[in-house]
C-alpha cells in the first residue's frame, strides 16, 4: 500500500511540472494548436489517475472479501441457522406437487406407496391414481345434458329439429322475399318501368283501369273524352315508359289528371302493362286516332 501510495504522490506531483512545462512551450511557440494538445494531455493523465484509484479500491475490496470468505469463524452466527432454513424450504417445495400434478388428481412421489397395487411388471408397479374430481364433474355434467337434450327435442318436443329449422327458415326467407319484392315494387319510375305479360300483373291492371280510367278512355279502351288506347296512334307515346310518364304527371292542359299521389309506382306500372294488351283489339265504336303512329 505504501508503494502505490508513493507512486501515486510522484505522478500528482508530476502533472503541474508537465502542465508548467506545456506553458511555457505553448507561451514560446505561440500556436494554439499546441494549447488544444495540452489540455488534452492533462485530461488523459487526470483520467488515468483516476482509474488507477478506483482500480486499487476494487482490488483492495476483494482482498478483503476472500479472506472472510475463507475464514469461517468470520461468518455472522445466524448464517447457518439461515442455510437450514433454506434447505427446509427446498425441501418442502420438491414435495409440493406442482399445477400439472393437482389438475391429473395424481399423489407425489412421497405418497405413491400407499396407491401401489400388487400388479407389477419388469420392476415398474402399478399405481392406483383415482380419476380426477373435475374430469368426473365434467362426465356428470354431458350425462345431465344429453338428458336434457332429450327431453327438449324428441319426449317433449320444445325446440326444434334440424329438418325444422330448415323448414322454418325456409319460411322466413320466403316473406322476407315477398316483403322486398312489395318495396321494390314502389321504386319504379318511368326510367325504370320494364314490360311485364305476366298474368297476375295485368289482372291488376285491368282492375285499376276499371276503376280509375273508364269514365275518360271506356270500359275497353275505345276512348270516350280521352284517346283511343286500341290503335297505333299516340298523342304521348305508346312505349311503356311514355305510359307510365304520361299516368304519372298527367297531361293537365289536356284535362288528363296526375294519377301520382293517387297510384302507387306498383299501380301505375300494372295499369300501363295492361293498356298495351289493348293494342289491335278494335272494339266497337272506337274512337278516331289521335297523334302519331308507333312504330
Amino acid at each position: 500500500m505504501k508503494r502505490l501510495s508513493n507512486l501515486l504522490f510522484l505522478l500528482l506531483a508530476g502533472v503541474p511540472a508537465v502542465a508548467q512545462e506545456q506553458a511555457s512551450s505553448t507561451a514560446q511557440s505561440g500556436a494554439s494548436g499546441n494549447i488544444l494538445m495540452n489540455i488534452v494531455i492533462v485530461v488523459f493523465i487526470i483520467s488515468a489517475l483516476v482509474l488507477l484509484g478506483v482500480s486499487l479500491v476494487l482490488l483492495n475490496t476483494f482482498k478483503v472479501l476472500s479472506k472472510e470468505l475463507l475464514n469461517p469463524t468470520s461468518l455472522p452466527a445466524k448464517v447457518p441457522e439461515r442455510i437450514l432454513e433454506y434447505n427446509e424450504w427446498a425441501a418442502l417445495k420438491e414435495n409440493k406437487p406442482g399445477i400439472f400434478t393437482r389438475i391429473l388428481g395424481l399423489k407425489p412421489i412421497s405418497e405413491e406407496k400407499d396407491i401401489m397395487l400388487e400388479h407389477e411388471f419388469d420392476g415398474i408397479s402399478e399405481l392406483d391414481n383415482p380419476t380426477p374430481a373435475w374430469f368426473m364433474w365434467l362426465f356428470y355434467a354431458t350425462v345431465i345434458f344429453a338428458g336434457a337434450y332429450l327431453l327438449n327435442y324428441h319426449v317433449f318436443k320444445w325446440g326444434k329439429l334440424q329438418d325444422e329449422e330448415y323448414v322454418a327458415e325456409v319460411e322466413e326467407a320466403k316473406a322476407a322475399k315477398e316483403a322486398y319484392l312489395a318495396k321494390s315494387a314502389n321504386l319504379i319510375d318511368e326510367n325504370t318501368v320494364k314490360e311485364n305479360k305476366d298474368a297476375s300483373v295485368l289482372s291488376a291492371g285491368q282492375a285499376v283501369f276499371t276503376s280509375n280510367c273508364v269514365a275518360c278512355h271506356g270500359d275497353k279502351g275505345q276512348g270516350i273524352v280521352g284517346p283511343n288506347l286500341t290503335d297505333e296512334f299516340w298523342l304521348h307515346g305508346g312505349k311503356i315508359n311514355s305510359i307510365f310518364k304520361t299516368i304519372k304527371y298527367g297531361v293537365p292542359e289536356k284535362g288528363m289528371i296526375s294519377w301520382e299521389k293517387t297510384l302507387t309506382p306498383k299501380q301505375i306500372s300494372e295499369v300501363a302493362n295492361f293498356i298495351l294488351t289493348l293494342k289491335g283489339s278494335n272494339p266497337p265504336g272506337a274512337k278516331e286516332p289521335q297523334g302519331e303512329k308507333e312504330s
